[in-house]
């Protein structure tokens, strides 16, 4: 099978949890949502198609835990942690350094990361 084109980011619906907090994305697959691809906060694909109910169970089972994780951008260099997340962009910062306070230049990274440049440190 292979993989769908990426629907228009506006068409993604969102996954909140009871308390309102958006956990990822259901990105359309047919036009009448019967199908999706499951995404998180990211916009990394997090499932292949499957129907709309199977999708947002995926994404509330997932929820938030993994923005606390390490990224690495490209799969190399330095260890990044997530300091902002919102449809502006990604902004990411030295992982070990910012703990320490220590004023940084923060690198960007477009919303959603569809091309998933974010890699999780541990999936090295």
């Amino acid at each position: 099978m292979t993989t769908p084109e990426i629907a228009p980011v506006d068409t993604w619906l969102a996954v909140t949890r009871e308390d309102g907090e958006t956990v990822g994305y259901l990105e359309p697959v047919t036009d009448d949502y019967s199908d999706v691809v499951p995404r998180n906060r990211l916009g990394h694909a997090v499932g292949g198609v499957q129907d709309y109910h199977a999708g947002e169970e995926l994404v509330l089972g997932r929820g938030l835990h993994e923005l606390a994780e390490h990224w690495l951008l490209d799969g190399e260099g330095t260890e990044l942690t997530i300091s902002e997340l919102s449809p502006q962009g990604i902004v990411l910062r030295d992982a070990f350094l910012s703990k320490a306070l220590v004023p940084l230049e923060p690198t960007h990274v477009p919303w959603p990361d569809t091309a998933e440049r974010l890699r999780r440190a541990g999936d090295r």
